[in-house]
């Protein structure tokens, strides 16, 4: 063979391996994360979502004293006003510094369950929401579909879907252990095969309530009701959420025993990684669609990454309330000062103990005061306690303590 021929070979040879190498396809991009802070905000609840897109809902707002700590973290995570501010009942461990995360960065839209509480600090709260914010909202069903949930659309497949109240399709929980704690909002964030259980202090027969539905509540994380309460998360409604982790929000050495042992023993049962705030300070977990990464501002603790395993959910737009040819019937519209949500049914009479015979007791150190048959007084081991006469006395002092609702 000649030199020219063996050249003309290999020249074929090398264009031909050429043509075959086909440049190597770019990594298909990462999924955007959708984040969840659990803030630390003592013996509260707050936490906030910031999707895919960027929406941001903040669900509660802790305690009045978490104030200047709740609007700093806000303005550190969030650089446009709140796309929804959503309080899951009326009690100040939930609502004392809602003002102060409005006040930091302003909000657009905010929702409660609409039902009476009469508290003043509800009330300040309201006023302030009628006159900063421009919509308010309750979780009432659509007219048109009054069998639907109430879903809102965060952008890249991500939804938050109200469970829980549905008034007035259907009535309010009355006459239970705390009737403001039973119609807590109780909504369900989805993303991809991942999801978050919020659920307020939702109490057992809000539960029981939600189990009767028979509706979907797997979560990937459960925000654990009432601070890890033992009269909440039952065992029937934890084996139908199959939490694979648990947040619990509350703080070092509070009164009231939270979490309780008992609560504590059902979520290991279900086979849940629990994370306090009281232990391990603020929590951020993080989802990709198809883990979620857990991780405690405090301690040593190395992350943990816990698989979504639930039905992916279809949502209802990319906005943070759908747009729609006329305005949603579960828009209250602007709030005026004067306004008041809708009353719940009186208490029997029967039920609340003669004037001139209650008294109201705060023991020494504590923030709330207690009616004086409570049961966390007899438990107490301080024998130092103030008395009031009147409940109005102990309102000027101290909030109202949640175990007995004064």
């Amino acid at each position: 063979m000649s030199f020219l021929r063996l050249f003309s070979l290999l020249l074929v040879l090398l264009t031909a391996s050429v043509g075959l190498a086909q440049p190597t396809p770019p990594p298909a991009p990462a999924a955007k994360p959708l984040t969840v802070y659990f803030f630390d905000v003592g013996q509260g609840d707050a936490a906030l979502i910031v999707s895919p897109t960027g929406k941001t809902v903040l669900i509660d707002g802790g305690p009045p004293e978490a104030g200047e700590h709740l609007a700093r973290r806000v303005r550190q995570l969030v650089s446009a006003p709140l796309d929804l501010v959503i309080l899951t009942h009326p009690h100040l461990d939930h609502l004392g510094s809602l003002k102060d995360a409005i006040q930091a960065v302003g909000a657009k839209r905010y929702m409660d369950p609409g039902f009476d509480h009469p508290s003043a600090a509800y009330r300040n709260l309201l006023e302030f929401v009628g006159k900063e914010v421009g919509q308010v909202m309750t979780p009432q069903p659509n007219p048109q579909a009054p069998d639907t949930l109430l879903t809102i659309g965060l952008g890249e497949g991500t939804s938050l879907t109200i469970h829980w109240p549905r008034h007035p399709r259907e009535p309010f929980l009355q006459k239970s252990r705390s009737d403001a704690n039973s119609n807590s909002i109780v909504a369900r964030l989805t993303y991809g095969n991942t999801a978050f259980l919020f659920t307020g202090d939702a109490e057992a027969d809000t539960e029981a309530k939600l189990l009767s539905k028979r509706a979907d509540y797997t979560a990937t994380v459960l925000k654990v009701a009432h601070h890890g309460g033992k009269h909440s998360s039952t065992q029937a409604f934890l084996e139908a959420v199959k939490p694979k982790a648990a947040v619990i929000s509350s703080r070092t050495g509070n009164e009231y025993g939270h979490p309780t042992p008992e609560t504590l023993e059902r979520l290991e049962s279900v086979g849940a990684h629990i994370f306090r705030t009281d232990l391990g300070g603020e929590i951020k977990a993080v989802s990709n669609g198809t883990t979620v990464t857990l991780q405690a501002e405090q301690g040593n603790t190395a992350p943990v990454v816990v698989p979504g395993e639930v039905k992916p959910a279809s949502t209802t737009g990319s906005a943070v309330v759908p747009p729609s040819p006329t305005p949603s019937p579960a828009l209250r519209g602007p709030v005026p000062v004067s306004y008041k949500p809708p009353a719940a049914a009186p208490a029997p009479a029967a039920a609340q103990p003669a004037p001139s015979t209650l008294r109201f007791v705060s023991l020494k150190g504590s923030e709330v005061f207690h009616r004086d048959d409570c049961s966390t007084l007899k438990r107490a081991k301080t024998k130092e306690r103030k008395v009031y006469v009147t409940r109005a006395a102990a309102a000027k002092e101290r909030r109202a303590a949640e175990d007995c609702n004064p």
